[in-house]
């Protein structure tokens, strides 16, 4: 009898346990729907680290030149180096231009900022460590939401990549008349009426005392956002009071996707940061 009910006890423990390693399982969610907005149903993949947390979170925003890609594309090299350093992170959709006009892009990221505060515990996310990560487009994006942010959609870090920080100064670099500028604002000219528009859409020109820490990354041979947008971000972000850091990656081109022969060290530089400003464990 005794040796019976040592041996449920047993079964129990390991069933317990079982369901706890379950449980601690690292995971990823995907087709997340955070909102509805314009017509169009907005997702988000979700990873979810092995343990209890809270754990220090991520939310990603891709690039594409606010008309294309989705959260899978563009930013995919940051998932893995993200999920073995132990983050919760969130990749995001948005409207896409021409279909949706900004302030649309801008706003989405806003709106899955308030989401993933909103539903942190559900992910083990902390909602006082979300760091805003963006590449190209999406850096643009991310950077405006910092500056701009009000009590509900601030968050303690926000990373960059490549990012065109001066609108005003992406449109007027082009040899032609951007096809992005008539996409995302419906200009067909750059005229007074379109500089106004585009230097209001500028984080450069947001830009202001008490931002939270920014690490801009950006390789000196992008041949489609200048590497002197994050320079001059950068300078007058410290000219403000702010925390910017910048990573910059020798012989880099636009896109992280062809820094691995460049300097694949960027992603263990990010994650370093990322643990500093948010105040991760290693």
């Amino acid at each position: 009898m005794k040796i019976k009910m040592m041996m449920g006890q047993l079964m129990i423990g390991l069933t317990a346990t079982a369901l706890l390693a379950v449980i601690a399982r690292a995971e990823l969610k995907t087709d997340i729907e955070f909102a509805r907005a314009g017509g169009t149903n907005l997702t988000l993949d979700a990873f979810v680290p092995e343990g209890s947390g809270p754990f220090p979170t991520c939310i990603l925003v891709h690039g594409g030149g606010w008309t294309k890609g989705d959260k899978t594309s563009f930013i995919k090299p940051l998932f893995e180096p993200l999920s073995k350093s132990g983050f919760t992170w969130f990749t995001i959709n948005y409207r896409l231009a021409p279909q949706h006009r900004y302030p649309a892009c801008v706003e989405d990221v806003e709106t899955a900022i308030r989401w993933v505060k909103a539903h942190a515990a559900e992910y083990k996310a902390d909602p006082q460590r979300i760091a805003l990560i963006g590449e190209s487009a999406g850096g643009h994006l991310v950077s405006l939401a910092g500056v701009q942010a009000k009590a509900d959609t601030r968050v303690a870090a926000v990373v960059p990549f490549y990012a065109p920080h001066d609108m005003e100064l992406q449109a007027k670099q082009s040899k032609t008349f951007p096809a992005w500028v008539e996409a995302l604002f419906g200009l067909k000219e750059l005229n007074d009426t379109a500089s106004r528009i585009l230097r209001d859409a500028s984080p450069i020109n947001h830009v202001r005392k008490g931002l939270p820490p920014y690490l801009l990354i950006h390789g000196t041979k992008d041949a489609l956002v200048a590497f002197e947008q994050s320079l001059k971000f950068q300078e007058k972000m410290k000219a403000a009071g702010n925390v910017c850091d910048l990573i910059v990656i020798e012989g880099g081109a636009h896109g992280m996707g062809g820094w691995e022969k460049v300097d694949p060290s960027y992603k263990e530089k990010l994650v370093t940061w990322l643990r500093a400003a948010l105040g991760a464990k290693h």
